[in-house]
């Protein structure tokens, strides 16, 4: 059986996990967690990097810095994961959903506009399979409305517009390290702060509401309670983890890409042939293979794929539901304008086996068994 996913190993983390025990320091911001951290600010040029337990949680420092209330609106796709919403709704905020472009399944930067009111106070784009959303527009028009830009580049590490990273665009970049993505550290995630004056915040947020950070770098005698906050760090243990793969990133994603290309050359005949649709990669995107995805005729045709592919040892599988067709999405959210493509397209879209370390002769044989299926 060809999995859907492996979770990335290159070798050295148990080596690494072990020095974090035995430097007893297996709590937050360790040594490890310092390397990712560094390793993050230098690859991506931001102000600050930190390393929290989930994309999630980075998503809700992110919004707690700056200050969502209830009765606020935040503009986002709905086709995406849960956790960009959630984020939001958990202090109050009514989530406002944009239709996508059928392309990139990004959200439709020209229909950002019309979603906002007077309670609007961000925009959320979320960068699918790590492809970036059309930046410039969106910045434009927060710009014009002085409107924050949260970035869900969960799945965009490594990823670029027009040359610079992903997650570096708007205020604050969310990263997800979860064991699905092409770096992991089993769950954790990272949130990238974008102006140094958001440091200090950002660091009381995710140490409780403490300014502990402070005290280890020895600016301040004793820590203290100074705001509201929680406990968004994770264990150097799962960074020592992670830092076995940044280690070799470049490789990881070389590799990825490479995959990625042989699913597209292999299946390009298909596609012209007009039996199913390819990813499309905008010129001003840099693309990191997060993920390998093919569209089908419809939703039938699509089961039927994924159902011939498992019969044959092959593990493909769906995406998102997308969030507004869900009853919590019925409840806190509602959808601005009209739904063209978020539904049609989630309904056909189907992911393949991807992940570091996929061997040639397998891409091969997932291409030979769709190749088959449609014969």
């Amino acid at each position: 059986m060809i999995n859907f996913n492996n979770p990335p190993y290159v070798g050295k983390e148990i080596e690494y996990i072990k020095q974090a025990i035995s430097k007893h320091k297996i709590c937050g911001d360790g040594e490890f967690t310092k390397r990712c951290s560094t390793w993050l600010e230098e690859r991506t040029k931001t102000s600050k990097a930190l390393l929290t337990t989930s994309c999630t949680h980075a998503t809700e420092m992110a919004a707690i810095l700056i200050n969502i209330q209830p009765g606020d609106e935040v503009i986002m796709p709905s086709y995406t994961f849960v956790s960009t919403a959630d984020a939001f709704v958990l202090r109050g905020a009514r989530v406002v959903f944009v239709d996508i472009r059928p392309d990139t399944m990004n959200i439709d930067e020209n229909l950002i506009e019309d979603a906002i009111t007077d309670r609007t106070r961000a925009i959320v784009p979320v960068h699918y399979a790590g492809v970036s959303c059309e930046m410039d527009t969106i910045l434009d028009i927060a710009e014009n409305h002085s409107l924050h830009v949260i970035e869900d580049a969960a799945q965009g590490i490594m990823s670029t517009y027009k040359g610079k990273a992903l997650g570096t665009f708007g205020d604050y970049g969310c990263y997800s390290f979860h064991e699905t993505k092409n770096y992991s550290m089993g769950e954790g995630g990272c949130l990238l702060v974008k102006n140094r004056g958001n440091i200090e915040m950002a660091e009381i947020i995710r140490e409780k509401g403490t300014n502990r950070s402070k005290f280890f770098r020895g600016q301040v005698d004793k820590y203290t309670w100074v705001e509201a906050g929680s406990s968004y760090l994770p264990s150097d243990m799962n960074a020592a983890y992670l830092w076995a793969q940044l280690e070799m990133a470049d490789e990881i994603n070389k590799d990825r890409i490479a995959s990625w290309n042989r699913y597209y050359e292999g299946l390009r005949p298909l596609n012209e042939k007009g039996y199913i649709e390819l990813p499309v990669i905008p010129e001003y995107c840099g693309h990191n293979a997060h993920m390998f995805w093919i569209k089908t005729k419809d939703l039938e045709e699509r089961m039927q794929l994924i159902d011939f592919l498992k019969k044959n040892g092959v593990l493909a599988v769906f995406h998102y539901i997308p969030l507004h067709l869900a009853a919590a999405g019925k409840k806190y959210g509602r959808f601005s304008g009209e739904d063209k493509y978020t539904t049609r397209e989630s309904e056909r879209l189907l992911r393949l086996p991807m992940y570091y370390g996929l061997r040639e002769y397998e891409i091969n044989y997932i291409i030979e068994t769709i190749t088959n299926f449609y014969q």
